[in-house]
């Protein structure tokens, strides 16, 4: 390549490099420093930026690095990422697989590996791999997510991780894999399979929280269950009208089965009582053979589907309580009891939570200052300076802040939406919206956790949360996206 390509090809990289994107990274990694050291400070120490035994000034060594780290990928060649993408899958499948072998256990994880002074955390990393391997398959020629088949090749890429960092005893890394499925979505995947998702939470909160209610003053009535199974038939009555055509099917669904719930709970509540859930077993039941009926008199499987649909609602309903009693660890099921208001433990699971909302509510609408936070300065709240690293924003900045970092997030959120639409390849376009799929879910549940909206699952705030596996990992998967939107006039010539 001449002296004079080759000053082309730079100039052109230059330009096209989304700076706005650049802006709002830099922008949130010098935020979540302050972040950090305000969560860390210490008032005998003092801020000192190149005290490496500090955690400020460790991670600052993380931010110039990953600086660093960004700017080799924005110089290197973005064919790379695609040419390589199974390979980077597999030997990360490798690297997760052999690390509980060689990995020291911290707080009962198996997930990071020491390499001198400093560990890293494999799983961090894996996101990447994982990411573009997936993107390699789906854009690949003729492939698509609505055919069963394909939908099953990348469900299994995606688990193979899944299950290897549940392995290391990670579990909240391994859900934030879930993130993937906002992708298969927007690439053609059913709908009907993210709504049984949204369905499954629903059922499972639902059912657990109120399994021991009664309704209306019932008590061989469990609110839990009626409402619940009442859901099964009203999503399989609304699956009926949006994937069939005939109306008439739906509305009579609906009405028997409205007037069978009604008369039952009249019929327990004023003259013999009884479970009424045996009724709407009943319901359900002719349900579904009422949907298996027109799937074979119609010729159309999108009957059999929402039959099946219910029957797996139910079966999964009634197998909640032993996931959450024989399935979950039992700090896990402390934390998703006292997250639904079961338990009471503000000594025990409960104490993170309890203490980051008062950490938060004590900033007030703009907050106490910098290094001026109580709660985080007295250490009420642990992993302060890493999952419960917003606390110290809602202390210290208050409402004003807090809001202003979300506004930012969403604003990198909705700018990664952007640039996915643009790519002229599919390759290009699947990466970006698993990148912007997992910065969403780091986001909403790391906030969630700290408000108490959402288990304590124990996941990094993107370029907030303390630590250089999280942030390299955060880098790698934006700054690469970066590269190869970079090349998109060179794709479409």
């Amino acid at each position: 390549m001449s002296s004079a390509n080759k000053s082309n090809r730079d100039q052109s990289l230059v330009s096209n490099l989304d700076w706005f994107t650049i802006f709002i990274f830099v922008v949130l990694v010098v935020m979540g420093w302050i972040s950090i050291c305000g969560a860390s400070y210490d008032f005998d120490k003092g801020i000192t930026l190149l005290d490496f035994s500090s955690r400020s000034g460790l991670q600052m060594v993380w931010i110039f690095s990953s600086l660093l780290l960004g700017a080799f990928i924005i110089c290197v060649d973005d064919r790379w990422v695609e040419t390589l993408s199974y390979i980077i899958y597999i030997l990360f499948l490798a690297l997760l697989l052999v690390t509980p072998m060689f990995a020291k256990e911290i707080k009962g994880s198996l997930s990071w590996i020491k390499i001198g002074s400093f560990s890293i955390q494999p799983a961090e990393f894996a996101k990447f791999a994982t990411a573009i391997g997936i993107a390699k398959v789906i854009s690949t020629f003729n492939f698509d997510l609505a055919r069963w088949r394909d939908f099953v090749i990348v469900t299994v890429l995606l688990l193979l991780p899944m299950a290897l960092i549940i392995r290391q005893r990670e579990t909240g890394s391994a859900l934030v894999y879930l993130a993937f499925f906002f992708m298969f979505y927007r690439e053609g995947m059913a709908g009907s399979i993210l709504f049984s998702g949204a369905a499954a939470v629903f059922y499972f909160i639902v059912g657990i929280r109120y399994a021991d209610v009664p309704l209306w003053e019932l008590p061989q009535v469990s609110t839990g269950e009626f409402v619940v199974l009442a859901a099964i038939h009203l999503f399989s009555v609304g699956m009926m009208w949006v994937y069939t055509s005939l109306r008439k099917p739906v509305l009579q669904t609906l009405f028997f089965g409205t007037t069978a719930y009604v008369l039952a709970l009249l019929y327990a509540k004023y003259l013999i009582p009884f479970n009424a859930a045996w009724v709407q077993w009943a319901v359900l039941a002719a349900t579904i053979g009422y949907l298996f009926y027109l799937a074979v008199r119609e010729q159309l499987a999108s009957y059999a589907l929402i039959a099946l649909f219910a029957i797996g609602s139910t079966g999964f309903f009634y197998s909640v309580n032993y996931v959450l009693t024989d399935v979950l660890q039992p700090h896990q099921q402390k934390r998703v009891r006292v997250l639904l208001g079961l338990e009471d433990d503000p000594k025990g699971a409960g104490y993170n939570v309890i203490q980051a909302k008062i950490a938060i509510g004590s900033g007030g609408l703009k907050g106490k200052g910098f290094l001026n936070g109580t709660q985080t300065k007295l250490k009420y709240v642990p992993e302060q300076d890493t999952d419960f690293i917003f606390c110290t924003v809602g202390e210290e900045q208050g409402f004003v802040g807090s809001s202003m970092v979300l506004l930012i997030f969403l604003t990198l959120i909705l700018r990664l939406i952007h640039l996915a639409e643009r790519q002229p390849l599919r390759f290009g376009r699947i990466y970006g919206y698993s990148v912007l799929s997992i910065f969403l879910f780091h986001v909403l549940i790391n906030v969630g956790m700290v408000l108490g909206l959402t288990p304590v699952i124990g996941i990094p705030l993107p370029f907030f949360s303390y630590g250089g596996s999280s942030l390299w990992g955060f880098t790698i998967l934006l700054f690469v996206f970066l590269r190869i939107d970079a090349a998109r006039n060179r794709m479409q010539h």
